[in-house]
């Protein structure tokens, strides 16, 4: 039925125009958000400890990325890359003075950022003359994303289900099970991809002995290491970048989410070795890089190299996972444990994770689910310590409801 059609009386779905492939709830809309709240159309404050999960990296209507956004929104949205975009340029340059990188390929989100970074592994290889190495090792309970070659690159049969015929060329080994992958390296081997801070699968760091491990049998056998820091990356664990902390240096990245603030972007990001065999015609964006999304990544990278702003998502970081710690012990009955860096942190419970995300939005709170039966917290950045006590409130009132 079209929007014009004749009011039957029989109310329609507002949604049934929409694949069934989310479930938002009923009757929840928000009409706008400030900082870390969101408001519905009748007034009602929520506070946003999801963030578009990890994407809202300032909350929400942050006044610099307004004024980025609305300043250039009057000038020039698109141009396509068949022109240079100089604020492309600019945030491309302060992302490699920031990071291991040499080289960035601009695209729209997360998925589209990994997709890039396991074509240029390919392409690497393949511009060395050793085109039967291929094969890229993930690990499980990995989420790259839900294009076909991330979902394989995952290996994760709940999100494959159908859609992915073949192994496409990836291979994937139990998380941080050293021996096995070691087996599973071969002759057809180009690299290995690993989310530094597992998000969908459960909030779950990798350690520092094994991703260290990880690099150096990629040194060993000739391989690149890409890590993926679609959700973890952008001052979310503390760090600029989680994997500064492991002391190792990857040869691809891929990141998106946080860098916008809200705004779509995607990026890859390799050594030069990586980069330069993407040459002419062998990738592409339409509107990865375009005007507006480079000028709001640019604007989002000013707050975050702000003097203390790293530091200050450490010490929130701590806060908070000392004060969930507490609730472990007031209520062992319904949560268990905390995971995570930074504000990227994760609660196992005891009791369905599912049950305890609808409370905690009936009580104002919003949060995301995890893997592992885990809810995931994933406040912006510049959460005010308020706030931070308020959640922390409400999850003792909603756990409390638990309570047998």
């Amino acid at each position: 039925m079209s929007e014009n059609a004749v009011n039957t009386g029989q109310q329609e779905d507002p949604r049934a125009a929409l694949w069934p492939n989310y479930s938002p709830p009923d009757g929840l809309i928000f009409t706008h958000g400030k900082g870390s709240e969101l408001f519905t159309e009748s007034g009602d404050s929520y506070l946003d400890c999801l963030s578009g999960i990890a994407v809202t990296s300032f909350g929400h209507s942050h006044p610099h990325l307004v004024n980025a956004l609305t300043e250039q929104a009057s000038k020039l949205w698109h141009l396509s890359n068949v022109f240079r975009i100089p604020a492309a340029e600019q945030l491309a340059r302060r992302l490699v003075a920031n990071s291991f990188a040499d080289s960035v390929f601009f695209a729209n989100s997360g998925t589209e950022a990994i997709e890039a970074g396991l074509k240029a592994m390919r392409g690497f290889h393949a511009a060395q003359g050793n085109e039967e190495r291929f094969r890229i090792i993930g690990f499980t309970e990995s989420f790259h994303g839900r294009t076909i070659a991330a979902l394989a690159a995952a290996g994760n049969n709940s999100h494959m289900q159908n859609f992915v015929p073949t192994d496409y060329g990836f291979d994937q080994v139990e998380w941080e099970n050293l021996d096995a992958l070691k087996s599973t390296i071969g002759s057809n081997t180009a690299g290995i991809v690993l989310e530094t801070i597992q998000g969908e699968g459960g909030i779950r760091p990798v350690s520092k002995s094994f991703l260290q491990a990880v690099r150096n049998l990629c040194d060993e056998h000739g391989l690149l290491l890409m890590v993926d820091e679609v959700q973890c990356g952008v001052g979310r664990s503390g760090n600029l970048f989680a994997y500064e902390s492991y002391g190792i240096r990857p040869d691809v990245m891929a990141l998106a989410k946080g860098l916008g603030g809200g705004f779509p972007i995607g990026v890859c990001l390799s050594t030069q070795e990586v980069g330069q065999t993407m040459v002419v015609g062998t990738h592409g964006s339409t509107f990865g890089g375009n005007p507006l999304a480079a000028v709001v990544g640019n604007a989002v990278l000013d707050l975050m190299l702000e003097d203390g702003l790293l530091d200050s998502v450490k010490s929130k970081g701590q806060f908070f996972g000392e004060k969930i710690e507490q609730l472990i012990a007031k209520y062992p009955d319904a949560i268990e444990s905390v995971h995570g860096q930074g504000l990227m942190l994760g609660i196992k419970c005891k009791v369905p994770n599912t049950d305890v995300l609808v409370k905690l939005r009936d009580n104002k709170l919003l949060v995301g689910k995890s893997g592992s039966n885990m809810i995931r917290l994933l406040p912006p950045l510049n959460i005010s310590q308020e706030h931070i006590e308020k959640a922390i409130s409400i999850l003792d009132v909603t756990l409390a409801e638990f309570k047998e």
